[in-house]
């Protein structure tokens, strides 16, 4: 049996986009039958599996996908080809888009202290910095994971001297400088 369904009498056009609310068919999670969530532009935005849902006044739609125990939430939005996973949660009014991935137990909320930036790179890949609860800056690139500090090193031993080398250094600073912006005003409480 599907977990839910298109809610076909309840739909509004966004940017262009037809979206649905949608309504639980099961229990699962906290969500009961009948309840209704949030919007979505078809069913595959939701995987019909697990404990995944779209609470609210939150939307997906493109091929951006929500799944696993992943909960979308608030005035969020997800789309393009963003992936939200795992325990993840996004709330509040973030936007998660692109290429982006939020999995795991990470949270990401309006207020969250985060940048992304692509495409760049020999893959034209996309690059994306946090700080954690610990105020320290993580830095997600390709098949990288690391530090602020570890990512420059990596940089310099990898493209010491050409393009992508040059416009990882300035990424670097502005990276630094646009987290730096937010640090204190939450106390680090960020995924």
């Amino acid at each position: 049996m599907k977990k839910f369904e298109l809610v076909a009498e309840i739909s509004k056009e966004f940017f262009g986009r037809k979206l649905f609310r949608i309504r639980a068919m099961i229990s699962f999670g906290n969500v009961q039958t009948g309840d209704l969530g949030g919007w979505v532009e078809s069913e595959s935005n939701v995987e019909q599996s697990g404990n995944a849902w779209v609470y609210g006044d939150a939307w997906v739609s493109g091929d951006a996908k929500v799944y696993g125990n992943a909960k979308v939430s608030g005035d969020a939005w997800v789309y393009g080809n963003a992936k939200v996973y795992g325990n993840a949660q996004v709330y509040g009014d973030a936007w998660v888009y692109g290429n982006a991935k939020v999995y795991g137990n990470a949270k990401v909320s309006g207020d969250a202290h985060w940048i992304s930036i692509g495409p760049i790179g020999s893959e034209n890949g996309f690059l994306t910095a946090f700080r954690q609860r610990d105020n320290s800056i993580m830095v997600r690139r390709g098949c990288f994971s690391g530090t602020i500090d570890e990512f420059e090193s990596a940089v310099n031993d990898t493209h010491s001297d050409n393009q992508h080398g040059d416009i990882y250094r300035a990424l670097i600073l502005v990276i630094k400088l646009r987290l730096a912006e937010v640090e204190g005003e939450q106390g680090g409480d960020h995924a």
